[in-house]
């Protein structure tokens, strides 16, 4: 018995308090509570770097560069779209971009970012890990690379919520269970199953409480180990997150129609409300993806990049706006990714095929100097000009915004050493 407990991985750990919740308590709060079972290893705290939280949108499928951010007005390559000008002189964008237009003295817009895989999967991987996919080893995104430096955040809620990313999402990696970003499905529909079913009156469940702790008494008395109290304190988390006040951050209805209109009624609209909504509550990263990017044909149909392009700009404009406004910019960096860009010349279906060569991304708040443009394309927006940019580079930059050391060596279960953002640099003209 005494090493029942130890013996049982992160994840069997994990599955087992799930399947008790859900049969002993009548709840079904996974995989928000299963993160209490154990606690996260003492790690290193980092220090430096103005941002304290990170905002990740992700625009999955490939963003079209020419028709967005690095236009090549009177080149055959620019196709329909055409440019606007911007709040800084001199400084344009794609005419379907009018609110980030209006918020460009906030942005930091990288013109140079290229990689070599054409493969959406690979590259999307690639984007937020910065290392190449393997089948042996797992890497993790972001947020739990910072809470590995930087601890747990909050002791009730998650420190990262993933907002309709796919299955497929590198999530905690290598690291422990506890580290797995929370997902969301619909923004609109928040955290699901945190009730307690109606036949489970208050009561009652307190009766189930004291006969749990009851029978963990004699137990915890004969081992009394850290793993063995994990068990115990998971209970008393569980009881207290039921009714905690800090699970009305997931719910949208608490904002008022006209402001959930103005971010846009559409999912990536209202998961950026709900990220806002989050890192206000604590949650220290939060990334929503945007999909529907891959325009291979009648890329400007209306409800192609027009349709996308006024998703994407409803949304993220009015994210920097509110940030901007509740004086939370300073301090949270928003990153705005995606896997690589579009071919420069129109192909025979009047769409954009793959184009890694070259490709934009966005940073700002958190210390990122905004109104401005980094690195730039050729002339045909074909490839790097000068100043080019890895993704490695791009999630050196974030990791330095939030204080993360760079150079600092974790090794995996498997005996390998990996950093944060492998062997990137961070870009310090944008910081």
């Amino acid at each position: 018995m005494r090493d029942l407990v130890s013996q049982l991985s992160p994840l069997d750990r994990r599955r087992f308090i799930e399947r008790l919740a859900r049969t002993t308590l009548g709840v079904a709060l996974s995989p928000l509570l299963a993160r209490q079972i154990s606690a996260a290893p003492e790690t290193p705290r980092a220090s430096g770097g103005k941002a304290k939280r990170l905002i990740y949108l992700y625009l999955a499928g490939g963003l079209s560069h020419l028709d967005t951010f690095d236009l090549k007005p009177g080149h055959e390559n620019q196709g329909d779209t055409r440019p606007i000008n911007t709040t800084v002189a001199g400084a344009q964008i794609g005419q379907h971009l009018p609110t980030l237009a209006s918020q460009f003295d906030k942005l930091a817009v990288i013109r140079s970012l290229n990689t070599q895989t054409a493969d959406h999967e690979a590259g999307e991987y690639l984007m937020r890990t910065s290392y190449k996919e393997i089948a042996t080893e797992r890497h993790p995104s972001l947020g739990p690379w910072i809470q590995q430096f930087k601890g747990r955040q909050s002791k009730s809620l998650p420190d990262t919520v993933l907002i309709g990313a796919p299955a497929r999402h590198p999530g905690a990696g290598f690291f422990d269970p506890t580290f797995s970003p929370l997902p969301i499905g619909d923004p609109n529909r928040g955290l699901e199953n945190i009730t307690a079913p109606e036949y489970l009156t208050e009561a009652s469940f307190e009766k189930r409480i004291k006969l749990i702790d009851g029978f963990d008494k004699k137990f915890r008395g004969r081992f009394p180990q850290r793993k063995v109290q994990a068990y115990t304190d998971f209970y008393s988390e569980a009881v207290s997150l039921l009714s905690s006040q800090e699970l009305k951050a997931f719910n949208l209805n608490e904002e008022k129609g006209e402001d959930r209109d103005r971010y846009g009624r559409d999912p990536f609209g209202q998961g950026c409300l709900l990220a806002r909504r989050l890192i206000e509550n604590n949650v220290r990263c939060v990334e929503v993806t945007c999909g529907g990017w891959d325009m291979h044909s009648n890329i400007y149909n209306g409800a192609a990049l027009p349709a996308r392009a006024a998703v994407m700009d409803k949304a993220i404009g009015n994210l920097l706006k509110d940030l901007a406004e509740r004086g939370l910019l300073g301090d949270t960096i928003v990153a705005v990714a995606t896997e690589f860009g579009r071919s420069p010349k129109i192909n025979y279906n009047a769409g954009r095929d793959h184009h890694p060569a070259v490709f934009s991304g966005v940073l700002a708040g958190g210390g990122v100097k905004g109104g401005q443009f980094y690195g730039a394309s050729d002339a045909a927006g074909h490839g790097v000009d000068r100043d080019g940019v890895t993704p490695s580079d791009f999630n050196a930059t974030i990791a330095t915004a939030l204080g993360l050391p760079l150079d600092q060596i974790v090794t995996s279960p498997t005996g390998r050493p990996f950093k944060v953002a492998q062997d990137g640099t961070a870009v310090s003209a944008l910081l």
